[in-house]
């Protein structure tokens, strides 16, 4: 089978998230089996994108609505992601440094959905899937099935793949002209809550949904930021499947941004290397147990609860324990971890904005992972954290509940059911005594570096997915 992936980011050409992650390594593996996966993104201003060559595979102009733009589709010349990847370059619109953030992201996002639809409009081939990743590729689905010119992949399948209902892309009606031309008694396919709204008409108009755990699909019809009754009334196509994780890239044996590599063998002295350094780098005491916070500072993972959760746990803990933060976002959140610096120094460090070898030697150099999420439709920091040897301490809620047992049910890992200060500072107690059970830690850490969360099985089951609808 020929898959095309569209999206709006993919490790390691453009991250902001997990999206980046998934879009980067699915292709990859479902190559490996035997298919045909390409990825096309747009052609940000970014390292990999100045680094890396590229060959011109199209050329031409398009227009969304009385906007006209010139754009060319790249290839990138070695293969080198597993996969042919496929940029869009259209001046002025993706060749920026940032993905999202601009105030005129609707139009670049739709830009770079009709530029991509008009190149595939003249290839002498069909693909058999159109596999889009959320609201950002979200019109696609309707522009296939309904706009003119488009006609000739109206029989391709689309599949929308949900990371995160909380992000819609809604934009308004006076802004429908931007689309190519369609019936209008077909314009309800486009519309949630008076507004043009791209992940609705997804839902309503792909072949087929998925969400990146069952647990996600099933928590989205009661909290979908408004879209829970178009989601039960589509539910019948729906299914979720549970990310993977790059295990060639997420691999504490080979992984080069660590200062000491280890194996299941060798965990219990190389994890302790990486936590020495990271914590010379920190100004921490390696001696101590080491929890850790990565990811977006932002309500969704709880961070507006973490200046609490650890000005409880360290003033309680006193000496005893050790704090690492990395991450960005909400300004007040921010601001407030940079506050603990001064009352905690040397327990407790922050590291404010986003570093992946950080993020590797954390993952490497760590004791423990909180992820106290409000929502996490999959959650992938941490599959990373036990593929690295490191008890995730994690809110029961979408692919988290999927994928981490507490030890109090034979498990491995540590798990809260609210996202509450008193929660989470209860869960990391318990963390301080399994830590001083070095018996008990020591058979945690092998149970965890044991379990496959590789893409293989997720690889395999997008592809009977696919073949259901040939």
């Amino acid at each position: 089978m020929e898959i095309l992936h569209i999206s709006a980011e993919c490790y390691p050409v453009a991250k902001v998230g997990g999206l980046a992650d998934v879009v980067g390594a699915l292709p990859k593996y479902q190559n490996k089996i035997g298919h045909i996966a390409k990825v096309v993104v747009p052609a940000y201003d970014t390292k990999f994108v100045r680094e890396s060559e590229f060959e011109v595979a199209y050329d031409a102009w398009s227009n969304y609505g009385n906007h006209h733009f010139s754009y060319r589709v790249l290839k990138e010349k070695t293969n080198k992601l597993g996969f042919d990847l496929y940029i869009i370059h259209i001046q002025g619109l993706t060749d920026r440094p940032n993905v999202y953030g601009y105030a005129d992201d609707t139009e670049r996002f739709i830009a770079f959905q009709i530029a991509t639809l008009d190149w595939m409009a003249q290839w002498e081939h069909r693909p058999d899937v159109i596999h889009c990743h959320d609201h950002h590729t979200g019109l696609i689905p309707f522009m296939v099935s309904n706009c003119l010119k488009y006609a000739v992949l109206s029989k391709v399948p689309t599949i929308l793949t949900i990371h995160n209902a909380q992000y819609q892309g809604q934009f308004g009606w006076d802004k429908l002209y931007y689309l190519p031309a369609f019936d209008l008694w077909n314009g309800g396919l486009l519309g949630w809550e008076d507004a043009i709204n791209p992940l609705a008409s997804a839902i309503k108009c792909a072949w087929r949904v998925t969400t990146v755990s069952p647990s996600y699909l099933d928590e989205m019809m009661d909290n979908a930021r408004g879209l829970e009754s178009l989601l039960r009334q589509e539910r019948w196509k729906s299914v979720g499947i549970l990310n993977g994780i790059d295990t060639e890239v997420w691999n504490p044996e080979t992984d080069p941004m660590l200062g000491k590599s280890y194996n299941l063998k060798t965990v219990e002295a190389g994890k302790l290397a990486n936590k020495k350094a990271l914590c010379d780098v920190f100004q921490l005491d390696s001696s101590k147990p080491l929890f850790t916070f990565i990811g977006r500072l932002v309500d969704e993972k709880g961070a507006d609860l973490l200046p609490d959760i650890f000005y409880n746990a360290l003033q309680q803990h006193g000496n005893n324990i050790n704090v690492l933060v990395l991450g960005s976002g909400d300004n007040w959140v921010e601001g407030r971890l940079n506050q603990l610096k001064d009352i905690f120094g040397g327990k407790y460090n922050a590291y404010i904005g986003y570093n992946e070898q950080v993020s590797h030697e954390m993952y490497a150099g760590a004791d423990f992972l909180l992820m106290p999420s409000r929502v996490e439709p999959c959650g992938l920091n941490q599959l990373y954290a036990l593929r690295y040897g490191t008890v995730p301490i994690v809110r029961r809620v979408g692919g988290l509940k999927d994928t981490v047992i507490d030890i109090g049910d034979g498990g491995f890992g540590l798990c809260h059911d609210q996202t509450s200060t008193w929660d989470v500072t209860h869960a990391i107690n318990r963390a301080v005594d399994l830590y001083n059970d070095k018996k008990a830690f020591k058979a945690v850490r092998k149970t965890m570096m044991k379990i496959d969360h590789s893409w293989d099985k997720a690889a395999l089951n997008y592809i009977e997915l696919y073949q259901i609808l040939k």
